[in-house]
């Protein structure tokens, strides 16, 4: 068992595969065919003779020059080519392990490689460093011919590979490939020259002059100059990140040409960084070679001595790249490429640089691939994979450890226990149509199946260094119907940790390894913290959404402080939680006058499901005070000038207006569609009036028959039971409403708001409250205020817990809030047939989900379970019965006697005793909003 407490080693990797022992034995010769191979599968019905296909295999050939071997079948290509290697592997009588290098034998072959770079063979090569020797020889003066040891070191992953081989450590450290590099050029003393003051090699025995010619007549035809737009990254924290233009000319060597820019003579004295961004990407940094380094020492004296040097370490570039960088560093895209011979340039602006920086951050990779920086948020939970906008938080784990260069994250689904169940009850709580599976990238899902085909799935998640050491586990306790839902939900834990974490990188390891256990994860400090240290020189940059200034909320509801909401409201729907909406919407940096008003970020169509955080709160806080065709105005905060930066395409204007100082964000929305959630879509689709009206409508009944003169409302939302309650006459006179949702309870706010102020206004009430109230706080938490009211509500607010807290809300009503009446109604599980024949099939449902002996599916993505009749009926009979209420059953829509009952099944308890116990508890609530009639009434 893992504890935590010391490393544990995850798998580790051969140094070799099958294929790359086959590549350096025959190289091109050696050729792979795939083929797929069809598998036909049992259909299970005896009779039946119509094949079946089932999943696509693989088979590889592979051809030698002396003979052929064919692979075993598997579900990936790549596997089936390794499965034909590692046969032809045995064939040939290779043993992998015996084909590690002695630190001996990598000496010789880099040797080797080195005399290979510098043969006339390798010049005109498609390659990334035969460029840099194609340009060595046209370079003027003293410096022709000389290439410099930096280029071969970075550039030739062979090179790289030896020196590993050589001197692990090499890895993080540049210039000490540099050093081996020249070790192994003395043994070629007879064929090359160093210059230990160029830093560079050269041929003693020139090429051939047709050689040359043939070169520089093939050679592309480049404009007489070359402009290319880069980044300079000053090593002081007081200088500004600024833009710079490398200007090459035809013929120049483009690292002479940065070499100037760093202000020393030439390119041997210029280092180059590993890519940054994608391995594809030609984007690195280059930065000066300390003058003090003397390279070509002995491995051993190079170590000592680079390691007691100290410079000015450039931390933003340092955090960049991984390695340790001193002084200035230039930021460009510019080199060489294995697709062609051509040099590869592109403009790399501040814009691209400060992006560069967002995607080292979970929320920030999020917010990239949804283009809206300031728009969007990284969602707080995982929905429906058709409700999800942008990159999925498995793809955005993937992408974080490659940027922070760890291993891929390891996903397993496994399988678990059932949870316990109430006597003599189905479980009905989780349903996915797969088996046992092997998923690429790693996924091992192993599904345990409940009454037949029902199957849940849990995730795990893994998260090792390069070297194997893990240092992140989350092993989460929900459980999901659909293996996806199971691996995506897990990582998004991760990534919200990780968010939390790099906003506060200082933390001690006691306050990494209890904060994380919030979100199930359990950290091995020594190796987190080893790997995250170059965190802390992150830019302090805060890459979450501006917020509205001012507050939205106080005791008296008013609008957003400085917005403008337009009062011509559409005949359209007004979004709720849940509800997937569209907008169109500009956000623009001006000032205070609007003089001037460059326009930073902006959508035609930008989608995002409410309630489930995916956007910066300001803009959902408006969007929900809309209705459809309906269009917003409102200023907001404004972020760092680094975050505005990273959204301009005109740093020049931006710089500009910034440097004025009387800048302001302001936003234009408008609302243009709102789908409204598949469980609505549903009960419209076969009920008239909805079920929510015929539950408001069963609550009104119990009032007026009761006589009640306060209510509660437990689960609130957004209001919609209290707000429709206002339209009856009641004998209520108290109302008050709890929900954990601070949005929900604005909106809920801002509606009771303005019908008890009309109410007040008109001349004859409809009804007689006298005071509301709402409260933040849990429903599974005591609060002393709301103690003894004569009704408490709670309808269709259970089946969003667990089931272990929806028994717990239950106990504490009836024991400790004590209501005269409490109502409850939750869905029936059994009525969910017939909802869902009623209606196509909507986009909510999951394309890899195709089994035809799946059971329904829960009528709301946040459900965690739905019960049937019999499973209500036990848990309210058993909690009235401890509790000392009575209670009795109905529902709306449907028929009770009529198969499969009620869509919305009801409990109503009675509390038997005249008046509650004492029960010892505090106030735990915060008070949002809270109305009185006397201090609102006209004077």
């Amino acid at each position: 068992m893992e504890t935590g407490k010391g490393p544990a080693s995850g798998p580790k990797k051969l140094p070799f595969t099958p294929k790359a022992i086959i590549h350096q034995r025959f190289g091109p010769k050696a050729c792979y065919k795939v083929e797929e191979v069809p598998e036909v599968v049992q259909n299970g019905c005896p009779g039946l003779v119509i094949p079946q296909k089932g999943p696509c295999l693989y088979r590889c050939s592979l051809q030698l020059p002396e003979f052929s071997v064919v692979s075993d079948t598997f579900r990936r290509k790549k596997d089936a080519e390794q499965s034909a290697a590692e046969k032809a592997i045995q064939k040939l009588g290779i043993q992998p392990k015996e084909d590690n290098l002695t630190v001996e034998e990598a000496w010789d072959e880099l040797a080797g490689r080195l005399s290979y770079l510098f043969s006339i063979e390798f010049l005109p090569a498609i390659h990334p460093l035969s460029g840099h020797f194609r340009a060595a020889l046209v370079r003027e003066g003293h410096l022709n011919g000389f290439v410099p040891l930096a280029a071969i070191a970075v550039f030739d992953a062979k090179i790289n590979s030896l020196c590993k081989s050589i001197s692990p450590e090499m890895e993080s450290n540049h210039l000490l490939v540099m050093s081996l590099i020249i070790e192994a050029a003395k043994r070629l003393a007879d064929s090359l020259l160093f210059s230990e003051e160029k830093l560079s090699l050269k041929r003693l025995t020139p090429h051939p002059p047709d050689i040359i010619q043939s070169l520089l007549k093939n050679q592309p035809n480049f404009p007489e100059s070359i402009s290319i737009e880069a980044v300079r990254i000053p090593s002081s924290a007081e200088k500004t990140v600024e833009s710079v233009m490398l200007n090459a000319f035809s013929g120049n060597y483009y690292l002479d040409v940065i070499a100037k820019e760093l202000g020393v003579k030439d390119a041997s004295k210029v280092l180059i960084s590993r890519t940054i961004g994608k391995a594809s990407s030609e984007t690195r940094l280059y930065f000066c070679a300390p003058e003090s380094i003397t390279i070509g020492l002995s491995s051993e004296l190079y170590t000592k001595q680079a390691s007691s040097f100290k410079g000015y370490v450039n931390t933003i570039a340092t955090y960049l790249s991984g390695q340790e960088i001193c002084g200035d560093a230039i930021l460009a895209s510019v080199g060489y490429t294995r697709k062609s011979t051509d040099l590869f340039y592109e403009d790399l602006s501040l814009r691209a640089y400060y992006r560069i920086l967002a995607n080292k951050i979970p929320s920030g990779i999020y917010k990239l691939s949804r283009e809206a920086i300031f728009a969007a948020e990284l969602p707080t939970a995982f929905t429906t994979r058709s409700n999800w906008r942008g990159s999925f938080p498995r793809d955005i784990l993937c992408t974080f450890c490659r940027q922070h260069r760890l291993s891929e994250p390891i996903f397993s689904s496994d399988s678990i226990e059932p949870l316990p169940d109430l006597p003599g009850r189905k479980r009905l709580r989780d349903t996915a149509s797969g088996g046992n599976e092997t998923n690429e990238g790693g996924i091992t899902a192993t599904a345990v199946a409940q009454e037949g085909c029902n199957l849940v799935y849990r995730c795990t998640v893994k998260i090792y260094s390069k070297c194997q050491d893990l240092i992140l586990l989350c092993s989460p306790k929900e459980s999901y119907k659909k293996q996806n839902d199971a691996i995506h939900s897990t990582a998004l834990k991760v990534l919200s940790w990780l968010d939390r974490f790099l906003d506060k990188v200082d933390m001690s390891e006691e306050e990494i390894t209890s904060s994380a256990k919030g979100f199930d994860i359990l950290i091995y400090p020594e190796q987190f913290v080893k790997e995250f240290t170059l965190c802390q020189f992150l830019p302090k940059y805060r890459w979450g959404s501006a917020t509205l200034a001012g507050s939205f909320l106080c005791p008296s509801y008013s609008n957003v402080q400085n917005n403008t909401l337009e009062d011509e409201l559409s005949s359209g729907m007004t979004p709720s939680s849940g509800s997937l909406v569209c907008v169109t919407y500009k956000i623009y940096l001006a000032t205070e006058r609007e003089c001037i008003k460059e326009q930073l970020e902006g959508s035609e169509e930008f989608e995002f499901e409410i309630g489930s955080g995916a956007v910066s709160p300001v803009l959902e806080t408006v969007v929900t005070q809309m209705s459809i065709d309906q269009s917003a105005c409102f200023t907001m905060e404004l972020p760092s000038k680094e975050i505005v930066l990273a959204v301009a395409h005109d740093s020049a204007n931006i710089l500009s207006l910034l440097s004025s100082g009387t800048c302001l964000m302001k936003c234009e929305v408008t609302l243009l569609r709102v789908t409204v959630p598949l469980e609505d879509r549903m009960e419209q689709a076969l009920f008239s009036p909805p079920l929510s009206k015929q539950r408001v409508e069963y609550a009104l009944q119990h009032i007026r028959e009761s006589c009640a003169a306060s209510l509660v409302d437990f689960g609130c939302g957004s209001g919609s039971l209290l707000e429709s309650l206002l339209a009856y006459q009641t004998s209520l006179e108290k109302i008050a409403g709890v929900d954990i949702s601070q949005r929900a309870l604005a909106r809920a706010a801002k509606i009771l708001h303005s019908k008890l102020d009309g109410n007040i206004e008109a001349e004859q009430p409809i009804n007689r409250i006298k005071s509301a109230i709402l409260y933040d706080g849990s429903i599974l938490t005591c609060d002393s205020r709301l103690r003894g009211y004569d009704i408490a509500t709670c309808l269709e607010v259970i089946e969003h817990m667990e089931e272990h807290e929806a028994c717990l809300f239950g106990d504490i009503v009836l024991s400790s809030f004590c209501p005269q009446i409490l109502i409850v109604s939750t869905p029936n599980y059994e009525y969910n047939v017939i909802l869902q024949k009623s209606t196509p099939q909507y986009q909510e449902d999951d394309p890899d989900e195709k089994s035809q002996q799946q059971s329904c599916k829960f009528r709301n993505h946040d459900h965690k379970f739905e019960w049937t009749r019999q499973q209500f009926c036990q848990w309210a009979s058993e909690l009235a019965l401890r509790r000392n209420y009575d209670v009795e059953f109905s529902g709306v829509g449907g028929e009770p006697n009529k198969e499969p009952g009620f869509a919305s099944q009801i409990a109503v308890f009675r509390r038997k005793d005249s008046s509650p116990t004492n029960a010892d508890f505090t106030e735990h609530y915060d008070v949002i909003w809270e109305w009185s009639s006397s201090n609102n009434s006209r004077s």
